[in-house]
Parts: C-alpha cells; sequence; structure tokens
C-alpha cells in the first residue's frame, strides 16, 4: 500500500508540472497577443483556458480521493492538501492569462496601450513568462533556489506594475478613460500572475525545509475578474 501512494503522490507532481507546462505555453501566446495585437493568438489563450481549468479540477478529485482512501498524515498530508492549492493558483494564473488575452481582442485592431506604456508592458511580459518557467522547472526539480530567483523575478514585476500607475496619475498622461482602465488592469493582471507564483514557490519551499515565511495568498487569491473593455469611440 505504501508503494501506491508512493505512486500516486508522484503521479500528484507530474500533474502539477503539466498544468504549469500549460501555463507557460498560455502567459506566452497572452503576452504576444497583447504586445502584437494579435487576436489569432488570443482566441487561442481563451479557447485553450478551460483545459487547465479541468486539469486542475481533475488534480482536484486525484488529491481529494488519495486523502480519503490513504488517510495521510504528518508530511504525506501536508504535500496533498498543498497540492490542492497549488492547482488553484496554477489554475487561476491561466485565467491571469486568459484576462490578458482578452483586452488585446477586445480591442484589436488598436494596440491595449499607448506607445509610453509599450516597452513598460514588454518587460512586464517577458518577466511573467519567464517567472512561469521557472515555477515549472521549481515543481519538476523541486530546486530551491528557483524558489528565491522567483521572488527576485516577482519585486521587478511590483516594480513595473508600480511604474504604470505611476505613468497613468502623472501630469502628463492623456489617454482616454477606457485606455487608462486598459493599462490599470492590464498591469494589475500580471502583477497578479506573479504573485500567485511566488505563493506556489513559498509552498514549495516549506514542504522541503519546514520554515515557513509566509506568503500573500489573501490578497493574490483575490484577482480581479475581467472587465469588458467598451470600444473606443469612432
Amino acid at each position: 500500500m505504501r508503494d501506491v501512494f508512493q505512486q500516486e503522490l508522484s503521479e500528484v507532481q507530474e500533474r502539477l508540472v503539466d498544468i504549469a507546462n500549460h501555463v507557460v505555453v498560455s502567459i506566452e501566446a497572452a503576452v504576444r497577443a497583447f504586445g502584437d495585437s494579435n487576436v489569432q493568438l488570443a482566441e487561442q489563450v481563451i479557447a485553450t483556458d478551460p483545459i487547465i481549468d479541468d486539469k486542475a479540477a481533475s488534480l482536484d478529485e486525484l488529491a481529494i480521493d488519495i486523502i480519503a482512501r490513504q488517510s495521510p498524515v504528518a508530511r504525506d498530508l501536508r504535500i496533498v492538501v498543498s497540492a490542492l492549492r497549488i492547482s488553484a493558483s496554477l489554475e487561476r494564473m491561466g485565467d491571469l492569462a486568459r484576462h490578458i488575452a482578452l483586452l488585446a481582442r477586445y480591442r484589436f485592431p488598436m494596440q491595449v496601450v499607448p506607445e509610453s506604456l509599450q516597452p513598460t508592458f514588454a518587460e512586464m511580459g517577458a518577466s511573467d513568462i519567464e517567472i512561469a518557467k521557472m515555477l515549472r522547472d521549481l515543481l519538476e526539480s523541486q530546486d530551491l533556489t528557483l524558489a528565491d530567483r522567483l521572488e527576485t523575478a516577482d519585486s521587478h514585476v511590483d516594480k513595473l506594475h508600480r511604474d504604470v500607475f505611476a505613468h497613468v496619475l502623472g501630469t502628463t498622461w492623456e489617454g482616454a478613460a477606457h485606455t487608462t482602465v486598459d493599462a490599470t488592469l492590464a498591469s494589475r493582471y500580471h502583477e497578479r500572475f506573479a504573485d500567485h507564483a511566488v505563493g506556489i514557490a513559498k509552498k514549495v519551499k516549506y514542504l522541503a525545509t519546514g520554515d515557513w515565511t509566509g506568503d500573500d495568498d489573501a490578497r493574490a487569491e483575490m484577482a480581479p475578474e475581467p472587465v469588458r473593455a467598451q470600444p473606443a469611440p469612432e
């Protein structure tokens, strides 16, 4: 029975890595769709998001079944419960990639943000892609140096997020109301994407070391739902 249990725990890890890989693909496409105003890529992200949802739901069912059948305790129980929370965060990261793609689709054929903000969003998008890849590798390898690198990358995204807000609140900003909303929403989606990755990294680190430093789940789990942007005036 113990061998079966260990095989099931391995399957849980493999499924988490699989979901994380889908998140990488989704954020890469969403960032490209946002930056290039590519409606085909945006539609692809939107259409494939249910795959991430289904995989997360299937993993949750497996984890609950393991708890019911195996009655794990101590560290084994923490592993399974953490998997439930991690899958929820990965699913949310997929949703946030979808939100970014939705903004690109709503504004097509126009760019979502003005030229003055495009370099900032390109950098933010590149950082989120890097974060998603590091997170996938962390879940696969359990290499805790990746957890530390994730926190550093998240701090950079936080700075870029603050830069966007400073720009749209500055005296030189001349964007229309819908442009201001689009920019602040897009920036928030990028920032929350990175927050979720850091929350997962801290859980992995805790399971490996027993050292809990706390995370930002309370705020990360409440990322905003997509807002339907209104088309720009003719």
